[in-house]
């Protein structure tokens, strides 16, 4: 059974940064699909960032060039760099994970960008 477990989440001023990380469980981790994805109130969850097993990156477009995503299949993490934090970025952070017939998810962290 693969678990995800979110961390690095909290509160942070305008202009700062965070760095998320997801630990997953099980054996799979080094062949999935890893995302991360973020819900405001009121709003429906959406993609951040996705790193495929062999490193290919995808990014939204609210988010390129501030947050980076990275793993380390060593050990069974995936993270996420977020610099230049706006108060549109606060959400609950989802971690993600995809292999045919699984598709799995974290507890979810939440960062708030605030003053």
């Amino acid at each position: 059974q693969v678990q995800l477990v979110e961390s690095g989440g909290g509160l942070v001023q305008p202009g700062g940064s965070l760095r998320l990380s997801c630990a997953a469980s099980g054996s799979i981790f080094s062949i999935s699909v890893m995302g991360w994805y973020r819900q405001a109130p009121g709003k429906q969850r959406e993609l951040v960032a996705t790193i495929t097993d062999v490193g290919s990156t995808n990014y939204a477009d609210s988010v390129k060039g501030r947050f980076t995503i990275s793993r380390d299949n060593a050990k069974n993490t995936v993270y996420l760099q977020m610099n230049s934090l706006k108060p549109e970025d606060t959400a609950v952070y989802y971690c993600n994970l995809k292999l045919i017939g699984l598709n799995r998810w974290g507890q979810g962290t939440q960062v708030t960008v605030s003053s």
